[in-house]
Formats: structure tokens, C-alpha cells, sequence
């Protein structure tokens, strides 16, 4: 299913329409049980030896062919490449830990601390390898593996492999194997079951991965909307997630194999691919804890790999612990850049071919995010110049014909169906079609939605600073208190503040330069209130979303000014005087255009419609 707004977003959606549609109108939970914290060594002992196995004998009878493997000494082996550092360990020949160079936890941002970020660690995450032997079912993740590999730094360019081996006998052995490139997020990872066919019975392997998320970011409520289960359905060859803008307990058990799922935070990513035959039989579940602020939510995926895969050398895996960034993301799986939400379809790709792109081309060049923000803007805005031209065009007419419209609002009093003829009359006559003004406006609706799912997502601007905003992927809060207040929360946004004043200073000059409009509403008045209501929507918004909208407002009312200068009104009327003239001239020669014409029919239908009306109401008398 395709990932749902909740309620702020679907709110905002529907004041964008809102906002612009006046604007065209005139013018131009259980909390999860906590895991047990085991040390490594202690954990291995109580596996291979509890009370009941004390001595070999005992422990072949449980094990079988895996008993020798039940003790060991763990081990880390530690890989490091440009951009994250990973930590294994012969311990289930496992990823013991997942550490991101460049990237720091908001809580460490804020103290000025450059920590690097740890995504995935053994004490929050666990995960089992379980293969059904002639003695039950084993977990891999619990026997000591042996390994040749040794710490490494990574060069850009180099790899490295880290591989591990359980020895079973002669030839007989189930090895892991890791594949670091010396930059990036990923870890390719193999595993081949060799010569254990009378070990190994032939039931698919369970693997099963449970991740307590950490808090990476500032508000934790949003954290937790953010955070979610993504997977790819391998049947229907589609995304699918759980838990999309929701805060409670979901859990799906999937019908369709799966080819990769993930973890999906706010601006990163932890994830499971299989790259030949798809997971089976997945379970899917998020957990959200009620008291414990250290932890966003609880989620795990309980699937099943394909025993015929890891017995030929096909059992080809892949993970990724990395930011959610869209050029990152996309080159990891088929859909894994779905994991990056950019809108609904209708904007999507607005935002994955425009806006993506050209942020992307900016950055190379500005090392300001604000100074960004404007140039994009700016560049937007000059492209969009010819559709703001004609718009106030479309406007400049209204206006002048404003005169008309209302002699003949006097003339015809509250009859709206009479007056809408008449409005027709006038329009044919000048040649004018009132919804020109609107195309204009309406192609640019969906830029304006586009940014407006494109910057809580954007992880270019976490942790980048403007003006008093120190983080522009959250909110920024100069004025705030202890108390939380319902719907303004705790926090004023000074940037939100700010848009909101540009805003109705935006609908203010618009009014100035549109007619009033027939009604029983006063739509003017009514288009103060947008901005307003819009305030408490973008309040806990990031802060780079509500710069862009104020940004936008300047610069198309500065547009506007410099539009205005280039139309001569009077030139206008003149040309609108003269179509009436030749209209009077001679009606049937005035060529009509498929509006036109959709307007006259409509008027002959409340015309004919209002005779009926009429001749009821004289058979009722």
C-alpha cells in the first residue's frame, strides 16, 4: 500500500488547494519487552553448556555436528571505508555493529559533539539464523565461527572480504561472507551451506531481525511517524510498507514473497535484500514503547530463505546501514529509492526529475543552505515567468471589465443564474475567457505540493544551519516553553512566523488588484484566513520548507511588480473595446473557442431550465 499522510500533512494538502484556489479565483500500544542484555561470551555458554549439558557426551546428543561450535572466544574483526566503519564477530560470524563516519545523532549535534553515528549495534538489535538439523532447529547466530580476516581500512576503490567458516567435517562447512567496497553504505553478504545435505534437512532458513531505532533526531514524535517497515513485494513487483505516519503497534504477515524490506527512520535506513529468490512467508512488526523516550519503536521481520539457494551458491544477500538519501538508496536494490518518499504520484516525479536534480546541482556549488534555498527558488521562479505573465494578463482584464460586470449586477439584482448569463454575454463579446488566469496558476499547484512532501524527507538539510536555525531538517524554535499547548505544541517558529506575514501580505496585494466577485461569501476576507490556519500547520515543519514558502512569496510578489510594469492596461481596453465592436457588428462572425462555446451551452441550459421552473411554479398557482 502506498504510504498514507497523517493528519498535519493532509490538513496542509488541503489549504495548498485552498490557498490557491482563492488565489485563482480572484486574481491572478504495549510497550515492547525489554531484550535481555547478555555478554557475548556469557550468552555462548548458556546456549552450548546450561545445567543439563555438562559434559561432551550430553552436548553431541543436543548438537549433533554443531556441538564443537557451541564454545569459542568471540572475536571482532573491524572494517572501515570512507563513510562508515562496520564491527564483525566470529560470534554467529555476525554484524556486530554499524557505525556512520560522517553523520552525529541531533542529542550530539546540539552539545557540539562530532561522535560518529551508530545506526546498528548489537545491545538494540539481534538477529537468528535458524536451519532445521537431524537434531532440531539451531540457531547459526549462536556457534563460534573461525575467521582469517583482520581489522582493515579501506582505501576509495579497495574491498575486502571477511569471511567466516563453521567446520563440520571434511568438506562439510556453512561459511558467511562479507563484501566492503572502501566507500559507501552497503555490505554485500553471502552465505553457502557446502556438503551438509545430511546435516542440514532441506527446510527453508529462518532468518529473523528484531531492531530497537534509536533516536537520531529531535522532536521524537515525529521520529516515530517516520518510522516504518518498507519491503518490496516480489510477486506484484511493488512497494508496500507497515506503519507509514502512524505512531501505534502494527504487524502484517505477507502474503507475496518479498524481495527486500527495510527500517526506515526519518533520514536513514537500515535494510535486507535478497538478491535471487525473494523471502518467504514474512512476518512483519512495530512495536511503539508507551514510557521509554530512548527508543523510537521496536521492529522486526521474521522471514524465510530459500535452502536450495545457500546449498548452490546462489545465497546472495545484501545490507545497507546508511543515510536515506535518494542517490544512495536507488543503485541498492530494484525500488529501494521508494524508501525516500517524495509525494503522491502526481508529484512524484516533479520531485524525483526537478527539484531532487537541481537541489542536488546547487549544493555542488553553495555551501549555504539558505543562500540554496533562494537560488532554487529564484531559478523556479524564472521559469515559471511566462505563466505569471499571462496570468496577470488574465487578470488585468478582469479588472477593466469590472465596470460592466457590475452595471450589470445592478441591472439584474440577486438573480445569480440571470447574472451568469449575462457574464457570459459580456465575455463572448470582448473575447475574453475568464479561466485563462487559472491554467497559469493551476500548472504551478503541483510545484508548490511538490516541496511541500520533498523537505521533510530531504536529509541535505539535517543538521545545516541559517540564520537562527541551527538545523534546517526541523523545526526552529527561538521562542518555546515547557508547556504544551494544544495545537501550537511548545514552540513558535520564527521562519513560520515569517511566511505567514509574507503570506497575507501576498493576499493583501492580490486583493487590492481584483474586483470584488459576486457571492454570498466574501472571499476576500475569506483569503485572510488561509495563512492563518496554514501558521499551525507548518509549526513543527522543517524549517527549510517553511524558508522556501516565504522566499517564494517575496519573490513572486516582486515578480508581479515588474510583470505590472510591462502591461499597458490601456492598450488592453483598447483591444477588448474593439472585439466588442466587431461582435456587434457582426455575432455570427465572431469565432468561438471550445470554452466559449461550453459556456453558451451552459447558459442556454439554465435558461431553459429557469422556463421550466417558471411554467411549474404557473401550474401550481
Amino acid at each position: 500500500m502506498e504510504k498514507l499522510v497523517d493528519k498535519n500533512q493532509l490538513i496542509g494538502i488541503v489549504l495548498l488547494m485552498c490557498m490557491w484556489a482563492g488565489y485563482v479565483y480572484f486574481m491572478p500500544q504495549t510497550p515492547p519487552e525489554e531484550p535481555t542484555k547478555v555478554n557475548p561470551k556469557t550468552e555462548a555458554k548458556t546456549i552450548a553448556t546450561p545445567s543439563v549439558l555438562q559434559d561432551t557426551t550430553a552436548l553431541k546428543a543436543a548438537l549433533g555436528d554443531f556441538a564443537s561450535a557451541a564454545t569459542g572466544t568471540a572475536q571482532d574483526i573491524i572494517i572501515e571505508n570512507q563513510d562508515a566503519k562496520f564491527t564483525f564477530n566470529t560470534l554467529g560470524g555476525s554484524i556486530k555493529e554499524a557505525v556512520l563516519k560522517n553523520y552525529s545523532t541531533y542529542s550530539d549535534f546540539q552539545k557540539g559533539s562530532k561522535n560518529p553515528m551508530v545506526l546498528f549495534d548489537s545491545k538494540s538489535s539481534r538477529m537468528t539464523l535458524e536451519v532445521q538439523t537431524n537434531n532440531g532447529k539451531i540457531d547459526l547466530k549462536k556457534l563460534y565461527f573461525v575467521s582469517d580476516a583482520k581489522t582493515t581500512v579501506l582505501r576509495e576503490g579497495d574491498s575486502t572480504k571477511v569471511a567466516f567458516r563453521l567446520n563440520l567435517g571434511q568438506n562439510q562447512y556453512i561459511e558467511q561472507i562479507y563484501t566492503i567496497k572502501g566507500k559507501g553504505y552497503t555490505i554485500d553478504y553471502d552465505i553457502n551451506f557446502v556438503g551438509v545435505d545430511a546435516l542440514v534437512q532441506n527446510q527453508p532458513v529462518r532468518f529473523f531481525w528484531q531492531d530497537q531505532l534509536k533516536v537520531l533526531e529531535h522532536d521524537i514524535e515525529e521520529n516515530r511517524k517516520s518510522a516504518q517497515i518498507n519491503f518490496w513485494n516480489a510477486k506484484e513487483d511493488d512497494f508496500d510498507d507497515l506503519g507509514a505516519n502512524a505512531t501505534g503497534n502494527a504487524d502484517l504477515a505477507a502474503e507475496d514473497p518479498i524481495k527486500w524490506y527495510s527500517f526506515k527512520q526519518k533520514y536513514f535506513v537500515s535494510g535486507f535484500v535478497a538478491k535471487n529468490q525473494p523471502l518467504t512467508g514474512a512476518k512483519l512488526k512495530l512495536v511503539t514503547p508507551e514510557n521509554d523516550q530512548n527508543v523510537v519503536k521496536t521492529v522486526e521481520v521474521d522471514a524465510n530463505m530459500a535452502i536450495s539457494d545457500l546449498k548452490t551458491g546462489k545465497g546472495n544477500f545484501r545490507f545497507y546501514f546508511g543515510p536515506n538519501d535518494y542517490d544512495l538508496v536507488k543503485v541498492v536494490a530494484d525500488g529501494f529509492h521508494r524508501n525516500v518518499y517524495l509525494g503522491y504520484d502526481f508529484v512524484k516525479p516533479i520531485n524525483r526529475f526537478v527539484f531532487v536534480p537541481l537541489f542536488k546541482l546547487a549544493e555542488s556549488f553553495i555551501s549555504n543552505y539558505g543562500l540554496l534555498i533562494i537560488i532554487v527558488v529564484l531559478v523556479l521562479k524564472t521559469l515559471l515567468t511566462p505563466l505569471i505573465y499571462k496570468s496577470y494578463i488574465s487578470s488585468a482584464k478582469m479588472r477593466i471589465m469590472a465596470p460592466e460586470l457590475a452595471i450589470i449586477k445592478e441591472k439584474v439584482g440577486d438573480d445569480q443564474v440571470k447574472m451568469q448569463q449575462e457574464q457570459m454575454k459580456l465575455y463572448q463579446q470582448v473575447g475574453v475567457n475568464p479561466l485563462s488566469g487559472c491554467v497559469p496558476m493551476l500548472l504551478q499547484m503541483p510545484i508548490l505540493m511538490s516541496v511541500f512532501f520533498l523537505f521533510p524527507n530531504m536529509i541535505m538539510f539535517r543538521q545545516k544551519n541559517f540564520l537562527w536555525a541551527n538545523d534546517l531538517s526541523t523545526y526552529d524554535y527561538p521562542i518555546s516553553w515547557a508547556t504544551h499547548l494544544p495545537v501550537v505544541g511548545s514552540h513558535i517558529s520564527l521562519f513560520v512566523v515569517l511566511m505567514t506575514v509574507s503570506s497575507l501580505a501576498f493576499t493583501y496585494y492580490n486583493n487590492q488588484i481584483t474586483p470584488d466577485q459576486p457571492g454570498p461569501i466574501d472571499m476576500k476576507k475569506m483569503s485572510y484566513v488561509f495563512p492563518i490556519v496554514f501558521f499551525f500547520v507548518l509549526n513543527s515543519f522543517p524549517a527549510a520548507l517553511s524558508f522556501y514558502y516565504l522566499v517564494s512569496n517575496v519573490v513572486t510578489i516582486i515578480q508581479q511588480q515588474i510583470v505590472r510594469r510591462f502591461v499597458d492596461e490601456d492598450k488592453i481596453r483598447t483591444i477588448l473595446d474593439n472585439n466588442k465592436i466587431k461582435f456587434q457588428a457582426n455575432p455570427q462572425a465572431a469565432k468561438k473557442g471550445k470554452f466559449a462555446q461550453f459556456m453558451e451551452n451552459q447558459v442556454k441550459l439554465a435558461e431553459e431550465n429557469r422556463k421550466l421552473q417558471n411554467d411549474e411554479k404557473k401550474k401550481k398557482k
